[in-house]
This record gives C-alpha cells, sequence and structure tokens, in this order.
C-alpha cells in the first residue's frame, strides 16, 4: 500500500470513529466500502502469499532440475570418457596384437607373416631383389656365451640393417640367424653393391657380450625377380640356394643366382 493510501484509509477511519459524524446518511455506505476495501486487500495479501510460495517452489524445483540435469550431464560426461578410454584401449590392444602377429618380438622386424602378406600385393612390373642374409657360425655363439648374449647379437645385427638399407626397403627376421631383404626398384648390381656394403658394416662392428667383443660376419643369397615367376616360390627359392652356395663356398660372402 502507498502513503497516498495508507493516508486515506486512516481519514476514512477517522471519519467513522467521529461520533459527529454517526448520523450522518453516509456513513453506512463509507463502513461498508472501507470494510470491503479491508477485505480485499486481505485477500490480494493472501493471493500474493500463494504467489510467492509459487514462485519459491518453481524456483526451487528449477534448481533441483539443473542439479538433476548437471548431475546427468556429469554421469554422461564421466560415461564418455570411459567409454573413449576404452576404445582407445582396445585400439592400442588391437594394434599391439597386430603388431606382434607381424612382427618380431625381439628386434621389431617384421616377421614371415607380414611378408607372406606383402608379397603377392607387390607391383609385378616394377624391379625387386630379395636377399637371404644369414649370420655366419651363430650357433657357436649361442653354445659359447648363451642364448641371450645371442639375443644380443641380433637386436644389434637388426639396428646396422635397418641403418644401412634405404627407406623403401624390407627386413624380415625369417627365422633364427636368417633375415629376408626386399631391395624395391633394385636390379642384381645395385643389390650386389647393397649387400656387400651391410657386410662389411656387419664385419666392422663388434658386439660387447659381457667381458667379450664378438666379431660377426655374414653369407648371402641374392635373386631378382624374373616377370611371370611367384615370388614366395621362385625368387625366393632361388636366393635361398644362392646362400646355400655362399655358405659352402666358405661364408663371409655374397652369391648370385642364375
Amino acid at each position: 500500500m502507498t502513503r497516498e493510501e495508507t493516508e486515506l484509509m486512516a481519514q476514512i477511519e477517522a471519519l467513522l470513529n467521529d461520533p459527529a459524524h454517526a448520523d450522518s446518511p453516509l456513513r453506512p455506505a463509507l463502513a461498508r466500502l472501507h470494510a470491503f476495501h479491508r477485505a480485499e486487500k486481505q485477500r490480494l495479501e493472501r493471493l500474493v502469499t500463494i504467489a510467492d510460495g509459487y514462485q519459491r517452489y518453481v524456483r526451487e524445483d528449477e534448481r533441483k532440475a539443473q542439479r538433476r540435469y548437471q548431475k546427468s550431464l556429469h554421469r554422461q560426461e564421466k560415461l564418455s570418457r570411459i567409454s573413449d578410454g576404452y576404445q582407445r584401449l582396445m585400439h592400442e590392444r588391437n594394434s599391439a596384437l597386430r603388431e606382434a602377429s607381424t612382427h618380431d618380438l625381439l628386434t621389431g622386424l617384421p616377421n614371415r607373416r607380414l611378408i607372406d602378406e606383402r608379397l603377392p600385393k607387390l607391383d609385378e612390373r616394377k624391379r625387386y631383389t630379395l636377399v637371404m642374409l644369414d649370420i655366419d657360425h651363430f650357433k657357436q655363439i649361442n653354445d659359447r656365451h648363451g642364448h641371450e648374449a645371442g639375443d644380443q647379437v641380433l637386436v644389434s645385427i637388426a639396428q646396422t640393417i635397418r641403418q644401412e638399407l634405404r627407406d623403401y626397403d624390407l627386413c624380415v627376421r625369417w627365422g633364427g640367424e636368417e633375415f629376408l631383404l626386399l631391395l624395391a626398384d633394385t636390379g642384381l648390381s645395385e643389390a650386389s653393391t647393397i649387400v656387400d656394403r651391410l657386410r662389411q658394416r656387419l664385419a666392422e662392428q663388434a658386439v660387447q657380450v659381457g667381458d667379450s667383443r664378438l666379431s660377426i660376419t655374414a653369407s648371402a643369397g641374392l635373386s631378382e625377380y624374373r616377370d611371370g615367376e611367384d615370388l614366395l616360390n621362385h625368387t625366393l627359392l632361388r636366393a635361398d640356394q644362392a646362400l646355400l652356395q655362399a655358405k659352402r663356398s666358405g661364408r663371409d660372402r655374397s652369391c648370385v643366382a642364375e
């Protein structure tokens, strides 16, 4: 109620309470109007109280709804993070399984399974030379120094091969102390130069095993892919036969398949 309304109501109440106006013909109507106004004022106050309560209820309900929404959003974000983490874990495990299935665990080089997958997909219109590389007298290293020393030698050899080959060449641990090299876009003459340089590099390095420094030599057999032949069943077989010839000829040398 405004100040003017308060003053007006005070004046009306004063008039109604003044005995001098008790016989005024306007007094009953004024009294009824005053009573009606007070009743309306009380009803309006009740409505305002109800409206205020409803507003408080609505605001509290909105706050609860907001808290539920934030809680649900937090839960969804948490589930999303868990799901993303699970997906990453599955991807990493699948990649690790794929890596383990196609790469040698000791040296990290590709294994026979990977080359079995790659060879049939090579463009047969290009030149390829396959090289079978075998570490000379490797069994003696295992017998004299133990398999752990042999493993150390194989890891060192794999590192050297990676350093000497070109980025587009492929080196595979074929089994035991044997390595298969796939020299892409390379004929026998260039391949022989690459392999001889690699063998020289292996011979120059000495692997420290305990108190001993082990010298390494290697034998190699080379064969160039011929149009129409099967890389695995023919080119590789000729490289293996050339390797056998290198071993029979005294090892520490390269032989080219006819």
